[in-house]
């Protein structure tokens, strides 16, 4: 079932990329993301209310609290991290790091969590972080790219506060519904999420959004609050070093879905990546 939870996470993951690159057209990314988080939050409560567990989120137990609370801030520390990086520096050498986080989350799980270490679960993880490595390819360097060092430390940094956000949750989930500990996750992720809007002054642009945008981004919202509803009731229930690198497989299903619905034309090594990972996915699979 947790395999399955993270099979359907992945997909959700997908479709989410696909609606907020419709949706988030002339509108400012952070803006776009605090919008769609407004969406996740009123999923994610309505979730609790239909399995009746209001009432359990006030006897949840003060460790499982400040684990969910930490990782709703590792999950906003990553995205502050990550947009600085590519904000400053070399996209061709950001993302790269910040996919790292995949193979960060399994040794965690192995040490943290003491998850056992299984010869499928290591050559599943690497050819998942290879796959996405060669998915990436080369990106032309923009001649304005500051090449400070500083970027470096930054994707690092988003990479360690991603894979720390599987793992907080995990040991936080443990005693508490899934349905609650997302709704507590979204309440930390969405005050980080307008914060930075207001810190960067955006939030005059809501009103210059098309109607076309907003009804995408809330689209996107819906499936982010699947893909996070499943992945967190896969965590709690499966093993993180197998769930969260097959979370990830939702690249490929994105690389899928941009061609189909977007029309955009794969290059060789979009190809040979998507294949990789999906021979990564296989490996956990079993």
């Amino acid at each position: 079932m947790s395999v399955i939870l993270a099979l359907l996470a992945a997909v959700f993951a997908a479709l989410t990329g696909i609606f907020a690159k419709i949706g988030i057209k002339d509108v400012n990314s952070n803006l776009a993301t605090a919008i769609r988080t407004i969406v996740v939050l009123i999923m994610a409560l309505l979730m609790v209310l239909v399995t009746k567990q209001l009432d359990s989120i006030f006897f949840v137990s003060k460790k499982s609290l400040v684990f969910l609370v930490l990782s709703g801030i590792t999950t906003g520390l990553s995205w502050l991290c990550y947009f600085k990086a590519i904000q400053i520096g070399d996209v061709s050498k950001v993302v790269p790091i910040d996919k790292s986080s995949v193979i960060l989350t399994i040794l965690f799980s192995f040490v943290f969590l003491g998850e056992p270490v299984t010869t499928a679960i290591v050559i599943g993880g690497t050819l998942i972080a290879i796959g996405t490595f060669v998915l990436i390819g080369k990106i032309k360097k923009s001649a304005e790219t500051s090449y400070s060092n500083s970027y470096i430390f930054l994707a690092l940094l988003s990479a360690v506060f991603a894979a720390l956000t599987a793992i907080l949750a995990k040991i936080g989930i443990e005693e508490v519904d899934s349905n609650v500990a997302t709704f507590i996750r979204t309440i930390v992720i969405i005050i980080f999420a307008w914060g930075i809007v207001f810190f960067q002054r955006t939030q005059t642009q809501i009103k210059t959004i098309s109607r076309k945008s907003y009804l995408f981004l809330i689209i996107s919202g819906i499936a982010t609050g699947l893909s996070w509803l499943c992945f967190f009731a896969a965590i709690s229930i499966g093993k993180v070093s197998i769930v969260a690198p097959i979370d990830k497989f939702s690249v490929v299903i994105t690389v899928i879905l941009s061609i189909i619905i977007l029309k955009e034309k794969p290059t060789k090594n979009t190809l040979i990546g998507c294949v990789i990972i999906t021979i990564g996915t296989i490996f956990l699979l079993f």
